[in-house]
């Protein structure tokens, strides 16, 4: 399977990472056909290893990376990773401040500033969880672009290892979107569509990456650390206080690092 995905073209293989990280959302969003609520512990312990798999694939996956890259240049060999990350927080920061959006585990009337018979829930749902998507794409992208490029710090095994970290987070992304619209009154069906939807940027988003790293291959070290950035500050912003704030703190926590921990292996053992 590693060498048949080797002889793509570096699109492709981007492609067909995130169609899996895409097909992960949806099965997320499926769980509305089978049951009528999740339960809260499940959900919160799956947000929790969520953001584990983030942190991990944030570290080995982008910024161990664009450090061993930047050791190669005159630069200091942190500078590249430092400025990358801000930027890339700061970037989805401020995206989060222009774009209207709710986010999952909040009532309608916590959207500061959205007139809520103008916006319909489904529709600020799937904006938030799309937001969070386009970070993940983009890593995925920016890995498959730098094994292309051939820095040998990037690996073809280490990139089908991040998209299938962020194909397993992605699983309780897609329930977090179905079964609050379910409980809202929305039908099965259209619950589970809005759910996959938020899902769909994944694949924009990679081949955006790839292009950009094919393009300017210099700048590899910032758009891995960028990628890096934005994924903490969603892990800090939305999946970690989503996960605890039913009082499920300690359950949550653990699953973090059983998250964290499996994707650390995977990484580490593929990459």
């Amino acid at each position: 399977m590693i060498e048949y995905i080797s002889s793509l073209e570096p699109l492709t293989q981007a492609l067909l990472g995130t169609l899996f990280t895409w097909g992960m959302t949806a099965l997320g969003a499926a769980l509305v056909f089978m049951t009528k609520s999740m339960n809260q512990k499940l959900m919160d312990g799956m947000l929790g290893f969520a953001g584990g798999v983030m942190i991990a694939a944030s570290f080995w996956s982008l910024l161990s990376p664009a450090i061993e890259m930047a050791e190669q240049d005159s630069l200091p060999a942190w500078l590249p990773a430092a400025i990358g990350f801000l930027l890339g927080g700061f970037f989805l920061s401020g995206v989060d401040k222009v774009i209207p959006h709710l986010h999952p585990t909040s009532p309608m009337d916590e959207a500061e500033g959205i007139n809520p018979k103008k916006r319909k829930r489904s529709t600020l749902l799937v904006l938030a969880i799309t937001l969070h998507n386009i970070p993940e794409g983009l890593a995925i992208g920016v890995a498959f672009g730098a094994v292309a490029a051939g820095f040998p710090s990037s690996s073809i095994t280490g990139a089908i290892a991040l998209a299938i970290g962020i194909g397993i987070q992605n699983f309780p992304e897609g329930a977090a979107v179905s079964m609050p619209l379910r409980r809202d009154g929305l039908s099965r069906r259209k619950s589970f569509f809005y759910g996959q939807l938020s899902g769909m940027v994944e694949p924009f988003a990679a081949l955006v990456g790839v292009v950009a790293v094919l393009i300017m291959e210099p700048l590899l070290p910032f758009a891995l650390s960028f990628a890096a950035g934005a994924m903490i500050f969603v892990v800090v912003e939305e999946v970690v206080p989503g996960s605890q704030e039913n009082g499920n703190k300690d359950l949550a926590s653990v699953c973090l690092m059983f998250g964290f921990t499996i994707m650390m292996i995977l990484d580490v053992a593929l990459g």
